[in-house]
């Protein structure tokens, strides 16, 4: 049977760039039959949207194709002139494509559609459009922590984005953006802990009162066709003096060094068998001067030999699992000869009230000796200092390095608050 272009039961196909709010611009079709088998559906296809010469399509706006009238689409392929295809989906019984990649900005776009009619006759379509620059630029936002204050040598420098991002050519247009500037100048560079997420430090501790900026050179930069750079708020920091608490869980004794200086030792109780203190650097998160402990948030049965329910005082934290230096009356006679504690630091409350009154928020406390895993990187409070300066250059996307962004195998084992 020789089938014909007609304009009864042929398919009609509709593009919707909805509301490509700007149309398409033209057909690649000039109204004549492209063959005469598959006949073309000239007159047929209609495009929701401007169709004047030089109107572009909005590049946010999906693309749609629409079988009517008895017919069912066979086959739709995009792509732009530089030969990336669109990525879609067609419905199972052929009424509609629609696609599931963006669109690129300022490109031109070919989309080929094939049709059956209800007698099984073949027809094609071909289409040309070209698209604009986003009419709403999606914008990166950039917050930079901490808060402005003075904080202790070890405080590393936050950056949270807004959305993720993933690709690391993408990734090294950010990272390039953030900057970071010290008096004195120290080497330092971004580790991605996530798609959303980077956090800097120098290669050693900053220096006893440095002063740290941070700001973002991203507004206005494009990063990919469909995102773009916003304003971020600057951040200055200040450093105070080098305080380091070094707990030696075999000698059951903290040693606070201030610039260098040894100024105190404290017998201290770490965490028994079973309940080990981690090894390795933490950074002070805050302190509370009162804190509730259970041992029912670290999974300890109520009644148990283990189980306890205590108001603790001067508790300086340093994991948000819930590890604190704190004040442990209850544990003095095995301080300075034993660990008894379920994880945590504990020391006399005269001691904790002159720990608590002489640390700061990013002061460093360090752990050795003890039989516990070691200190979680991220995910835990900020152990950025466990990873060596080597290993943490791979996270950065400026480098040949093959960080993942995902700190595998660095997820935090949640013990909210032992003592």
């Amino acid at each position: 049977m020789n089938h014909t272009p007609r304009t009864r039961t042929v398919v009609s196909c509709t593009l919707l760039v909805t509301a490509l709010g700007a149309g398409v611009t033209a057909c690649a079709s000039d109204g004549n039959p492209l063959s005469a088998k598959p006949y073309d559906a000239a007159g047929l296809i209609s495009f929701n949207g401007p169709t004047d010469a030089g109107k572009r399509a909005d590049p946010d706006k999906p693309l749609e194709v629409t079988a009517q009238s008895g017919g069912r689409i066979t086959d739709v392929t995009a792509q732009d002139s530089t030969g990336r295809y669109v990525a879609g989906e067609l419905a199972a019984d052929g009424s509609r494509w629609h696609s599931t990649s963006p669109l690129a900005a300022n490109a031109h776009y070919t989309v080929a559609v094939s049709t059956e009619d209800e007698d099984g006759a073949p027809g094609r379509k071909v289409l040309s459009f070209d698209t604009s620059m986003p009419t709403s630029k999606k914008r990166l936002g950039v917050t930079f922590g901490p808060d402005k204050g003075t904080y202790g040598v070890g405080q590393p420098i936050t950056a949270q984005l807004d959305q993720p991002i993933k690709d690391k050519a993408q990734r090294a247009v950010v990272e390039r953006a953030l900057r970071v500037d010290s008096v004195p100048a120290v080497q330092g560079s971004w580790y991605w802990v996530s798609d959303k997420e980077l956090h800097y430090r120098p290669r050693e501790y900053w220096p006893a009162h440095a002063t740290v900026q941070v700001h973002s050179n991203l507004d206005g930069v494009k990063i990919s066709d469909r995102l773009w750079g916003g304003k971020s708020k600057a951040l200055t920091i200040t450093i105070g003096d080098r305080i380091e608490a070094i707990t030696d869980a075999a000698t059951h004794q903290l040693t606070y060094y201030k610039n260098g200086r040894q100024v105190e030792q404290i017998p201290v109780t770490t965490g028994k068998p079973g309940f080990e203190t981690r090894n390795g650097v933490k950074v002070v998160l805050e302190k509370q001067y009162f804190v509730r402990m259970r041992g029912s948030t670290v999974g300890i049965a109520e009644g148990s030999s283990d189980s306890y329910d205590l108001p603790v005082y001067y508790a300086t934290r340093v994991t948000w699992s819930g590890e604190y230096v704190h004040a442990a009356p209850w544990s003095v006679g095995s301080q300075g000869y034993a660990n008894v504690s379920h994880g945590c630091t504990g020391m006399s409350t005269s001691n904790a009230e002159w720990f608590f009154d002489n640390v700061h928020q990013g002061d460093i406390v360090k752990v050795v000796n003890s039989n516990g895993d070691p200190m979680e990187p991220f995910g835990n409070g900020f152990g950025d200092w466990n990873l060596d300066w080597k290993k943490w250059r791979t996270g950065s996307a400026l480098t040949n390095g093959t960080a993942d962004g995902s700190a595998s195998g660095d997820v935090a084992r949640l013990r909210p608050t032992a003592v």
